[in-house]
């Protein structure tokens, strides 16, 4: 294999990041495969179906409060109703409401037969077996009527939700002790690069830590893929050849850093033209400009710049949505939101940039924003200082102090 630096004169022009996402999702189909798994577990999990509810929920009609069940046709200023029983929490009370009645009752408890509305205990007078009423309550006042949240047959939540906390307690509310979540997509992971050495390895002169691995790895954790990692590749073309044919029968994905530039030693796009489906090349953002994609064989295969910072921007703005999508999950776009800021932004137009920022809400509630001192892009530090991207269009030619900007929260996503 020639091992010459390949020719991209030919490339088509440098992509924007929306016709890079299109591109994207127009050619990765969500997985298929699903299992059923119990609730614990099933957090950060995509459900495959959208479950139905086997009951009303709530199943009964029950109080929104601490006080008294009673008809509202007998309430009125200065009615008084006798106290004929107590109505708690699991242990309904059993007779019946009549005229000029009421029943004591506590926050979730069944309503009793005959009431309809609920008192609340601080709008009575309480005296020995009766209570006096200060006003006229309305019918299904404090009451949470049967099914007034969901049906019986009710769709729970819908196909493709990310399953988080309150998703699952709601599941649990509906006695769904498991659920149909799609299987878990395998994501292989690689760096390329010479220079690289093992984290707790001395360093010889010229070499560094192989840091991209490890931020790869706590990122895709996050989305839930399970990870492969197929370490260090060396900067041969018949070595990362092999790694990456091997990745790609065992991953749905895979994950490179570094080598994805037009330098001598970058081979992932000679080599991904080689062996696989070459898609596309170059995105018009800083940092990140040189992201690759293509396949091999069944496998979607990225390839991100070396610079650690660039790793994090294009995995967010590229990788996570076209893995999200493969894994069947509804479409979650990073929030942005308007901020002012504080510190002049150097930028020449032509890219959309992404620079990191300290942001924060200011006295009248506006967001304010600080961008770091340091945004090279192999600067890690500016990047665990930062909480935000500060957004920049590609026709940006620089902000002044107290100029408007977008920022992007960083695990923030509508």
């Amino acid at each position: 294999m020639a091992t010459d630096t390949p020719d991209f004169c030919a490339e088509p022009r440098t992509l924007t990041l929306e016709s890079a996402l299109e591109r994207l999702v127009a050619r990765i189909e969500p997985i298929a495969e699903s299992e059923t798994v119990a609730l614990k577990p099933a957090r950060g999990r995509i459900l495959a179906l959208a479950p139905a509810s086997p009951l009303d929920l709530p199943p009964f009609a029950n109080s929104a409060m601490d006080g008294y069940a009673l008809r509202a046709e007998d309430s009125g200023p200065q009615a008084t109703l006798a106290v004929i029983g107590t109505a708690w929490a699991g242990q309904p009370f059993t007779g019946a409401v009549g005229r000029g009645q009421c029943v004591r009752i506590f926050t979730g408890a069944v309503l009793p037969e005959g009431a309809d509305a609920v008192v609340m205990q601080e709008q009575v007078g309480r005296t020995d077996d009766a209570i006096q009423l200060a006003a006229t309550v309305q019918a299904g006042a404090n009451i949470r009527p049967q099914g007034g949240e969901l049906q019986a047959g009710q769709a729970l939540l819908p196909q493709g939700k990310r399953l988080e906390a309150a998703d699952l307690g709601l599941l649990a509310a509906a006695g769904l002790a498991e659920v149909p979540v799609l299987r878990r997509i395998k994501v292989a992971i690689l760096s390329t690069g010479d220079e690289l050495r093992p984290v707790g390895e001395t360093l010889a002169p010229g070499q560094i830590h192989d840091s991209n691995r490890y931020l790869l790895d706590a990122l895709l954790a996050e989305l839930g893929a399970e990870i492969l990692d197929f370490g260090t590749v060396a900067d041969d073309p018949e070595a990362l050849r092999r790694v990456l044919l091997a990745a790609s029968v065992q991953a749905d994905a895979i994950v490179s850093t570094g080598g994805a530039s037009v330098g001598e030693a970058d081979f992932v796009v000679e080599v991904l033209r080689d062996i696989g489906q070459f898609e596309f090349w170059k995105v018009a953002i800083k940092p990140g400009k040189p992201f690759a994609y293509g396949r091999i064989g069944a496998a979607h295969c990225f390839g991100l710049p070396g610079n650690p910072v660039a790793v994090a921007v294009t995995f967010r703005q590229l990788v996570r949505p076209a893995l999200a999508r493969l894994m069947g999950e509804r479409p979650r776009p990073p929030l942005r939101l308007p901020a002012r800021c504080e510190t002049r932004l150097r930028k020449k137009p032509g890219r959309m940039e992404f620079q990191r920022g300290l942001y924060r809400r200011g006295p009248d509630g506006a967001f304010i924003v600080t961008a770091d001192a340091g945004q090279g892009s192999d600067r890690l530090s500016s990047l665990s200082r930062a909480n935000c991207y500060i957004v920049l269009p590609a026709d940006n030619a620089g902000v002044e102090p107290g100029g408007g900007v977008e920022i992007e929260p960083f695990d923030a996503f509508l």
